[in-house]
């Protein structure tokens, strides 16, 4: 019995330390280049470690947060219906490569114009799970708050991203925006169910993205270094 209760309080432990890390991380690697001139100090090398551990704390938290709304509120029979919902992600039709033999072709530039597409693509469609979750009865604090804190953050990592196309390719900064209205259409006249089901797709499918950035900034870093595996 002691050893269970032992088990049990490491347990729970364990699940407050997995909720609680990124907000504490990202204190400690703060991106805060709001352009090229606000962060001169920082050199390229730097720059992007910053940003790949913002990307890789994105994904996480992305992670976490869908985990946490399967659980409160997709019955558990159309839970499996997720992984059918490719064709619903608002990003299929950019121009983003998916097979690893064509990201592995793909240039260091397409990489960071590709992260940079998906990030903006996402900016407006987080903005509206916090006002959709905020109508539910039952929404926990702790997913309103990830769904708040995955947006603040995908504007950091925008800005950090665009730092990094400024001092890696040369480019100016790239002020034109990828979001294309047609992505991102919202019918606010459907049932609960139908709204869950919509969200739920929304988190699965920025999941998704979320992990394709940290993949393309992660094989750019390689890249650099000459240490790709």
């Amino acid at each position: 019995f002691i050893h269970f209760f032992v088990a049990l309080s490491w347990l729970f432990l364990g699940r407050w330390v997995v909720l609680l890390w990124p907000l504490l991380l990202i204190k400690c690697v703060p991106l805060d280049c709001q352009d090229e001139q606000s962060c001169p100090s920082i050199s390229q090398e730097k720059l992007l470690d910053r940003v790949i551990q913002h990307a890789e704390l994105i994904y996480r938290v992305s992670e976490d947060s869908c985990t946490l709304f399967e659980e409160m509120f997709v019955p558990f029979p159309l839970r499996l219906q997720s992984n059918q919902a490719g064709y619903a992600c608002i990003t299929k039709a950019l121009p983003i490569p998916s097979s690893r033999s064509e990201i592995q072709q793909i240039s260091d530039q397409y990489l960071l114009h590709s992260v940079l597409m998906l990030v903006r693509s996402w900016i407006e469609p987080l903005v509206y799970l916090q006002t959709t979750l905020e109508r539910y009865d039952n929404a926990p604090d702790l997913l309103l708050n990830k769904t708040k804190w995955l947006s603040e953050k995908l504007l950091s990592l925008e800005q950090g991203v665009l730092v990094l196309i400024t001092k890696m390719l040369n480019e100016g900064m790239v002020s034109t925006s990828y979001s294309d209205p047609s992505l991102v259409q919202y019918d606010m006249q459907l049932d609960m169910l139908e709204s869950i089901m919509r969200d739920y797709t929304l988190f699965n499918c920025f999941k998704k993205d979320a992990h394709k950035m940290e993949a393309f900034l992660k094989l750019l870093k390689c890249r650099q270094t000459n240490n790709c595996a």
